[in-house]
């Protein structure tokens, strides 16, 4: 994780004011405890539910408010690599700290959660944190056997690559990702998806909400393919979330077996 603009890359007492751009990791603030010291949050950050209804909004992911951000006088913002706009981060760490996080991984994940922890002063919750997410993953028989490919986006189609946190995800569920050759999100073409062949067909609720209506368009390039609805959150989201993960993707391979 890289901290910016803390000129000894400590904070010496912990953050009382702090801004989350990221919503897995604003629902970790919360499970961390952190209620009265988060003041502000994106407007995709829907879990909890109380607080998507009473915090203060600063934008979306990709367009955040600046100026709003730095009217509610935050000591520490936390950012993404992937999820934010690199200029309006650089802008922020002009006048707050910014924990910019670059998760691809589980571990990479964990040490998210480790280092909130260590700048919010709740060491002790995120070092339980993240013990019971590495238990319940530990538990997971995740042999990659089941060759699959993981639809986040439709018209165009778009699946997730193998240097994505999805794609560690899936390998964790058990499934092969056909597309880990990929980088990033590609489009892919009815072609290209039929010359792979997977077994699985991963429908993702986010972002694009794929239905039972969607199926249909899949059965017609790959007739064989079980089709399965999936819960993008289980698969995309990093953080305390992790704690559901594993329970979920363990209920998925007993539903296909």
């Amino acid at each position: 994780m890289q901290l910016l603009n803390v000129l000894d890359k400590e904070m010496n007492a912990p953050a009382k004011r702090i801004v989350s751009l990221v919503p897995s990791l604003t629902e970790t603030l919360q499970d961390l405890g952190l209620e009265t010291e988060t003041v502000g949050i994106t407007k995709f950050c829907v879990h909890p539910d109380h607080w998507f209804n009473t915090k203060e909004r600063i934008g979306g992911t990709k367009q955040v408010d600046i100026e709003k951000i730095k009217s509610l006088q935050p000591d520490f913002v936390i950012a993404s690599k992937e999820e934010n706009v690199q200029e309006q981060v650089e802008a922020i760490a002009q006048f707050c700290p910014v924990l910019l996080t670059d998760i691809v991984t589980l571990q990479d994940a964990l040490d998210a959660i480790a280092c909130i922890g260590r700048y919010t002063h709740k060491h002790m919750e995120a070092e339980k944190m993240v013990a019971g997410i590495q238990t319940a993953f530990s538990q997971l028989k995740g042999n990659g056997k089941k060759k699959a490919a993981y639809f986040m986006w439709r018209q165009p189609w778009m699946v997730a690559g193998g240097d994505t946190f999805i794609h560690h995800m899936m390998e964790a569920a058990g499934f092969e990702n056909v597309f880990a050759f990929s980088t990033r999100y590609p489009q892919v073409t009815p072609e290209a998806l039929e010359q792979l062949n997977p077994d699985y067909i991963l429908l993702s609720s986010e972002p694009y909400p794929f239905s039972e209506k969607h199926k249909a368009e899949f059965e017609q390039v790959l007739p064989k393919a079980k089709l399965l609805l999936v819960d993008g959150e289980m698969f995309s989201w990093y953080g305390s979330r992790l704690l559901k993960s594993a329970a979920y993707f363990r209920t998925l391979n007993e539903i296909i077996h």
